[in-house]
């Protein structure tokens, strides 16, 4: 008999202990994450019961797999414009929330005498909620609706884009050991680099990418393709420095800016639910029974901690939001727990060995009892608040109703500040992939041109090719919002506005000279001046060439356009409102969708025919049939069966719409379904029938008696033939006919 590794029989183990405690867990409807913590528990030698894993380096291993995949889809469900829309009190709150959480994890670390880095990490553990479980949380108690919730699933947005954020700095300092001011900026600046040049790149080249193959990809295809996309950028990640984790994120962010991260989330799911188990089962494996014993009270002490801080810190972050003192304490009272990336964050330390060997057990065990009491948590928010209300100072009641009240003032742009903000943009892109394609050039392009020419012509050549590839990126950062409005209207509101307007871009011109200069100076030794000199020559010739311009307009469109497919699929299909519905709702107008069933008296009917705008004041502005939208219809547009409709009008033209379109659908009671039944039936064509001598088309056994001939048999023959329509029918003949019970009865009324 053959014996199995290690690994393999380790994996059976894992994953039936995972099997069993997921249905325990879902039949005691409590979230799987607990359950596979327990299934790792039963799988270490510290319980005596099962047999135990005998390769953990192996499952440890197959564990961060695990969390590249959790991230991995993580990013696939997060967006950077979906983050733009989140709202400044999610931001206020996440941050305030965050930033005090680890001050308290750091403080509690400290009172217990941990080294600095375990009190470092224990604050980045005890600044995240779980997604998961308020998720799970919300839904099971009929919360998903309420105005706090939408909040709280916010800030747990931000928080989760933050917890990577997080990771890398965590990662830099435990790599480096520096904890000094210039390290934490260049780190900072390293990502915020990384993160412009990898968004920017992959929004530019992957969705042309996957539209030139669509037509090659099927399942199968498409998922080797994603996960290959996943895991060349998690090796990019690490060899510069970041954690793979993050790698994976940011790779699921730039998918799921395309019209396939939908498909892709579901071919990648069941890959990420099985690694994802082993993660969460390597995490119980590392549960020590008799540590927890021996730090019990550091337990005890960190859950309160997490209860009160979150209570406290979230409550207020929402407050300082400018939102009500009951939807603060109901968000305050949702975030009282700790979950997957505290888990992440542990095995991180493990992974980089900077933690203590105490830590990753002490934080599942806080984890486990504060998920536990996470719904009491929740419900325990109101009756607090009422507590609060009931013998609260009436002037502190009076000072936050004012507060919460004047937090939704408009806060109005004017034009220098869109200005400003937009050039910033503007050069940080742009810079950014100057100096990528500058580095690229520098040590691969140049290197093979002087082994190919020889040094002199090579460097030439190489300066020519660096200089010509960031040509239309230093041309855009000069260029673009010179003519825009809100340059217009400054220059012509004042001419006091002149001098800082041409200031901006003799600034952006500097900038790109600096670009040259540098090529020039890695390449040749040159004075200062004649650099200098070559460099204004170049850039003068950048603005003045129509070739660049022309290039600098197709790169940014191709961007712009890749980066809003998505939505502009969604709005044709239907899936989304387009924009202009916003601006409906400022004349009480609105857009409504309204499906055409199949058995809707309106289908096969043309709009002239329905006449909606004269009946109901409604206007029908898109027809979306499967995948084709029809625009702005003609009355003579026919509707279909199971077409999607868009309809504007007020909210009276559109209820009164909705009740008629309901009361248009036909139906059938239960004693109609016995007179619509099909029959089977023939009769003889009598000497005296009307039909001798008639073909069946002439006889309109069809059209008039709405039923069909199936078979004719002539008399002294004993087949029975095709009916040709054409052909006349005899004396004797034998007509097979299929129809309705009344409709027969007529047809053999007249005939026989």
């Amino acid at each position: 008999m053959s014996q199995l590794t290690p690994l393999i029989s380790d994996l059976a183990l894992i994953l039936i202990c995972a099997g069993i405690m997921t249905l325990i867990f879902k039949k005691l409807k409590q979230p799987l994450v607990l359950g596979y913590i327990v299934a790792g528990f039963i799988c270490t030698p510290h319980f005596k019961f099962t047999p135990s894993v005998v390769d953990s380096a192996s499952i440890h291993i197959w564990s961060e797999i695990g969390v590249i995949f959790l991230l991995f889809a993580l990013g696939l469900e997060f967006s950077f414009k979906k983050l733009m829309k989140v709202g400044g009190s999610a931001v206020i709150s996440a941050c305030t929330i965050i930033f005090c959480m680890i001050l308290v994890g750091v403080f509690v670390g400290w009172t217990f005498g941990w080294n600095r880095m375990d009190c470092i990490y224990l604050g980045g553990m005890l600044a995240m909620s779980s997604t998961t479980i308020i998720y799970k949380a919300f839904d099971d108690m009929g919360l998903r609706q309420q105005r706090f919730a939408g909040l709280v699933l916010s800030i747990l947005i931000l928080e989760d884009i933050l917890a990577i954020v997080l990771m890398v700095m965590l990662s830099t300092m435990a790599v480096s050991q520096n904890f000094e001011g210039g390290e934490m900026v260049y780190s900072i600046l390293k990502l915020l680099f990384f993160l412009i040049l990898w968004f920017v790149v992959g929004i530019y080249g992957i969705p042309l990418f996957l539209k030139r193959v669509r037509k090659l990809m099927s399942d199968e295809t498409l998922l080797i393709v994603s996960l290959a996309l996943c895991f060349g950028m998690v090796y990019l990640a690490a060899l510069v420095g970041f954690s793979p984790a993050f790698g994976a994120f940011i790779m699921g962010s730039i998918l799921s800016e395309t019209i396939e991260s939908e498909h892709i989330g579901k071919l990648v799911s069941p890959v990420k639910d099985l690694f994802g188990a082993i993660f969460f089962v390597s995490v119980g494996m590392m549960v020590d029974p008799a540590m927890i014993v021996e730090y019990k009270y550091q337990i005890l002490v960190i859950v309160l901690a997490v209860l009160l801080g979150q209570t406290i810190f979230g409550t207020t972050g929402v407050l300082l939001s400018g939102q009500p003192l009951k939807t603060a304490m109901q968000c305050g009272f949702s975030l009282t727990q700790i979950g997957e990336f505290a888990f992440i964050i542990a095995s991180l330390g493990v992974s980089l060995k900077v933690t203590s060997h105490f830590l990753y057990p002490i934080v599942v065990a806080v984890s486990v009892i504060t998920t536990f009491l996470t719904p009491y948590m929740i419900r325990l928010a109101v009756p607090a608040y009422n507590v609060i209300d009931k013998y609260m100072p009436s002037r502190w009641r009076r000072l936050l109703d004012r507060y919460s009240s004047g937090a939704s003032v408009a806060n109005h742009s004017n034009n220098w500040k869109k200005l400003v903000i937009a050039i910033i943009r503007i050069v940080l892109i742009y810079a950014v992939l100057s100096i990528a394609v500058t580095a690229l050039f520098l040590h691969f392009i140049v290197p093979l041109a002087t082994d190919m020419l020889g040094d002199l012509w090579g460097r030439i050549l190489g300066a020519a090719l660096t200089i010509a590839a960031i040509a239309p990126f230093l041309r855009a950062m000069i260029m673009k919002k010179n003519r825009s409005e809100e340059f217009k209207s400054l220059w012509s509101d004042s001419r006091f506005n002149h001098a800082p307007l041409i200031s901006i871009i003799l600034l952006r011109i500097v900038i790109a000279i600096g670009f040259i200069v540098f090529i020039i100076e890695n390449l040749f030794r040159a004075s200062a001046a004649l650099m200098v000199g070559i460099a204004i020559i170049v850039v003068c010739a950048m603005i003045l060439s129509r070739f660049l311009k022309k290039q600098s307009i197709v790169l940014e469109r191709t961007f712009v356009r890749n980066l809003h497919y998505k939505e502009i699929q969604q709005e044709y299909l239907g899936e989304k409102q387009p924009e202009y519905a916003g601006r409906l709702l400022d004349r009480d107008l609105h857009l409504s969708d309204f499906l055409i069933p199949a058995e809707s008296a309106w289908a096969g009917k043309t709009l002239r025919e329905l006449d909606l705008g004269k009946k109901y004041d409604v206007h029908v502005a898109s027809i979306i049939r499967g995948k084709h939208r029809l625009n702005i219809p003609d009355g003579n547009t026919c509707i279909f069966p199971n077409d999607l409709i868009q309809v504007i009008g007020t909210d009276e033209q559109l209820s009164l719409f909705a009740s008629v379109a309901e009361k248009a659908i036909h139906t059938y009671g239960d004693e109609d379904f016995g007179k619509h039944e099909m029959k089977l039936k023939q009769f003889v064509v009598a000497k005296d029938s009307p039909f001798v001598g008639h073909s069946i088309i002439e006889c309109s056994i069809r059209n008039k008696y709405h039923c069909l001939v199936v078979g004719i048999e002539s008399a002294g023959e004993d087949v029975l033939r095709t009916p040709q329509v054409h052909m006349p029918l005899k004396e004797d003949d034998v007509v097979w006919v299929v129809g309705e019970e009344d409709d027969l009865n007529q047809l053999f009324a007249y005939c026989c």
